[in-house]
This record gives structure tokens, C-alpha cells and sequence, in this order.
């Protein structure tokens, strides 16, 4: 194999993970509530911003730099915990449409407060100094932050396969996604559920703030790509989906790399023919979802 193939399919694992990290979280919420958050990607956005807070910009070591990643998500998921009980909880038994357009005005607020907080200025985070380096892969240099985030994304979704399908709780999650009713009927706190999915989807938009911060340029506006990736994944993986969605972020990623590498004069339009293939193949997507998967 190449160097430039070497190059271009870790490049592509990594922008596949990335985009997985963001888009679990909006997976996940939509497996169990049926709804598109439309300001996951703003929460996404908060999240990086705790992190470089709490941070101070310049990571000290890998651990302090997941732990801070960690402060990131508990902040943003005590978020979620005010947003379903100011926001979300008022519209579940109400059309789809107002919480599309609740999560809209939701976004827009987020970005307003953090142009109001950090300002508009463009922030810098390195990585930690033990993965701020390269190493070489078959001839190409390949950044060990990049198979850091490879790293992390495989675990987050190997964490989120053993929760859905090995444990009591994620076969209740399931249970309440399926048949909220009958979940009900049988003792199960659906309300409780619910909640606690809420909570979950936003810290995982937390988390992956605070993994991501030093994959780009951090700004208000910082979500709005990679949120846009991700809901790319989700039409493309079948919306609940998490397997699908893990494996169509692979795709995606692994498409934008070769795109920017071998047709770079065509910008990023390869992603979207993908996605419009898929629309016309296989609209329900990979796994069409009966409920959270």
C-alpha cells in the first residue's frame, strides 16, 4: 500500500471518528425520543469551549486533558438535565415540529452566549504534549493525535454497543424507544428514561467538544460543520441507529479524505453524492431503526 493510501485511510479514520463523537449523542436521542436536536452541534460547540476554559488552552498531560474532557461533558449533560426540563419535556406530546423548532431557537441562543461569554475571536488549543507528535505509518507521517481520536471514537461506540445490548439499563432504553406504553405498564419509570437519555446525549456532545478542541479553530460557529457531518451520518446509518451511524461516519470520513487528497478541485462534493446515492438506494438507511440500536 501507498504512503498517500496509508495517509488518506487514516486521515479518513480519524475524520470518520471525529464525526462519530459528535453524531452518537444526536443518534442517541433520536433512538429514544424521536427528536432531531437540532443544537447538538451548539452543545458540541459549549462543550470544546468548557474544555478550553477549564483547560486554560494548553493541556498539561493526555490525563489532565481527558479529564478536563470529562469536566465537559458532566457541564454540558447538567445542560441537558435544563434543557428537558425547561425545553424538551413540554413538547413530547406535541408535534415533532415545535421541538425541531424549539432545539433551532435553542442553538441560536447557545451561539449568542457564547459570542456573549468568550466573544467572537478564534481560540487555538494544542494537543497534549504526548500525542502532539508523528510517527510513520508504512512511509507517511500519521499525528498520534489522529490515531488518539481513532482511539476514542472505537471506544465510545464499543461503550455505547455494550450499554444498549449487554445491560439491564440500555434494554430498558430500548424497551421505553419501542413501546413507551407498554414500558410503562410493566413498572418502568418512562419519564425517568427519558431524562436520563437526554442527559447522556448532551454529555456525549461534551465530550466530544472537549476531545475535538484541538482539531480546529474554536468559534461560535465551530459546531455547525461537524454537526452537519453528523447528520449526514444519521440519514445515511438509519436514524437510531448507532451501528449505522458508526459505519456510515467511517464512510463519510474515509470519502472527504480521498476527495481532499485525489480531487481536491471539486472541494467536498464527493460526500454529498454519497449521501444522495443513499437517499435514492437506501432512504431508510445501513440499519433503519425500530427504535435505539
Amino acid at each position: 500500500m501507498s504512503s498517500q493510501a496509508i495517509f488518506v485511510l487514516f486521515n479518513g479514520l480519524a475524520s470518520g471518528m471525529a464525526f462519530f463523537l459528535v453524531a452518537a449523542g444526536l443518534t442517541w436521542v433520536f433512538g429514544i425520543l424521536k427528536i432531531l436536536n437540532l443544537a447538538h452541534g451548539a452543545f458540541f460547540m459549549l462543550g470544546a469551549y468548557i474544555a478550553f476554559t477549564v483547560g486554560g488552552g494548553w493541556p498539561a498531560s493526555i490525563w489532565s486533558f481527558l479529564g478536563v474532557a470529562l469536566i465537559a461533558a458532566a457541564a454540558i449533560g447538567v445542560l441537558g438535565y435544563l434543557t428537558d426540563q425547561l425545553v424538551l419535556k413540554r413538547l413530547r406530546d406535541v408535534d415533532y415540529h415545535y421541538a425541531l423548532i424549539a432545539t433551532f431557537g435553542l442553538m441560536l441562543f447557545c451561539e449568542g452566549a457564547a459570542k456573549f461569554i468568550w466573544g467572537t475571536d478564534y481560540q487555538a488549543v494544542m494537543p497534549p504534549p504526548e500525542v502532539d507528535r508523528a510517527v510513520v505509518v508504512g512511509g507517511s507521517y500519521i499525528s498520534v493525535y489522529t490515531l488518539f481520536v481513532i482511539g476514542i471514537g472505537v471506544s465510545v461506540f464499543a461503550a455505547l454497543e455494550i450499554i444498549m445490548h449487554r445491560t439491564w439499563a440500555g434494554k430498558i432504553m430500548r424497551a421505553v424507544s419501542n413501546d413507551p406504553w407498554m414500558a410503562g405498564t410493566l413498572g418502568i419509570n418512562v419519564p425517568m428514561v427519558l431524562m436520563v437519555s437526554v442527559i447522556a446525549s448532551f454529555a456525549l456532545a461534551g465530550f466530544a467538544g472537549g476531545i475535538l478542541v484541538p482539531n480546529q479553530a474554536l468559534s461560535p460557529h465551530v459546531g455547525a460543520s461537524f454537526v452537519l457531518y453528523a447528520f449526514m451520518a444519521v440519514v445515511i446509518g438509519g436514524l437510531g441507529s448507532i451501528r449505522g451511524t458508526f459505519l456510515a461516519c467511517i464512510l463519510l470520513g474515509l470519502v472527504e479524505s480521498a476527495n481532499a487528497t485525489f480531487l481536491s478541485q471539486y472541494g467536498g462534493i464527493a460526500i454529498y453524492v454519497v449521501l444522495a446515492i443513499f437517499l435514492v438506494w437506501k432512504p431508510t438507511g445501513l440499519f433503519p431503526a425500530q427504535g435505539a440500536t
